[in-house]
């Protein structure tokens, strides 16, 4: 069982839905990047969506673009990136962290020595957004074997047909994406990803968080109600760049994972 696995049996067992944070590592400098990360399980925060910054992030919009172009200009890289993630298990054995990114950088440092970095620094589960399931004997596989969880994304375009094969080998949680486009692009609509839920749950006993256009507590609350939790990532990081202390980003941090421990 990973972190990721004993996290929502945990809450099942509370009767309480997921809040996930996602935050870019190294933005917008390393030292302040470490104290938000640290930060994030007194703020509520169930599981960390830890951002790998890259130089080409297709699937993301211009808050999240922009994060990554600071952390690159401030030094971060691959090694920062796991370095947080040690930092925070020195205090914090139990809350996952997920690493989010794209494969070149992976690719790059090799998979299997990747893999046991990965491992060694305390990462829990991998979304590597541009490797779909056809190429699983990239990394999904590696990963697991590893004891990682590699977890999938699902879209509204992700239909029934081409939904198996989307959960084939996906673990720890499915990642379904509210709205089609990049991230921070649309606010996402409970009563449209109610049914898509439904219609992923039918086919997986993993749990089933939402992601993308997610901006408020009331919105984090909303989701959580019709799926197994939320994530917020570009509301966050959209405070991080207008330069709010690290007290302020934590505070509105616990108001969306109030919102959606509240569903």
């Amino acid at each position: 069982m990973t972190r990721i696995d004993a996290k929502f049996a945990a809450l099942k067992a509370e009767n309480k839905k997921a809040f996930v944070a996602y935050v870019m590592a190294g933005d917008p400098d390393y030292a302040t990047s470490l104290e938000i990360v640290t930060g994030l399980p007194g703020a509520g925060v169930d599981i960390i969506e830890l951002g790998l910054p890259f130089t080409d992030p297709m699937a993301d919009g211009p808050t999240i673009q922009l994060a990554g172009q600071r952390a690159l200009e401030g030094g971060q890289n691959l090694d920062k990136t796991l370095q947080i993630a040690r930092e925070l298990r020195k205090q914090d054995d139990t809350t996952p962290i997920v690493l989010m990114g794209y494969y070149n950088p992976i690719y790059s440092r090799g998979v299997d020595l990747f893999l046991d970095q990965a491992k060694e620094a305390g990462i829990d589960g991998l979304i590597v957004v541009d490797l779909p399931p056809e190429e699983d004997e990239e990394l999904c596989i590696p990963a697991q074997k590893t004891g990682l969880n590699f977890i999938r994304l699902a879209t509204p375009t992700t239909d029934d047909k081409r939904l198996p094969k989307v959960l084939t080998n996906t673990s720890g949680f499915v990642y379904y994406v509210s709205i089609t486009g990049i991230t921070g692009a649309a606010d996402a609509e409970a009563g449209d990803v109610g049914p898509e839920v439904a219609r992923i749950k039918a086919q997986t006993d993993l749990p089933i968080i939402v992601g993308f256009g997610i901006k408020t507590p009331e919105r984090s609350k909303a989701i959580a109600e019709v799926a197994d939790g939320a994530v917020v990532g570009s509301a966050i990081v959209d405070r991080i760049a207008k330069g709010d202390s690290v007290a302020d980003v934590l505070a509105f941090v616990k108001t969306l994972a109030d919102g959606a421990h509240s569903a």
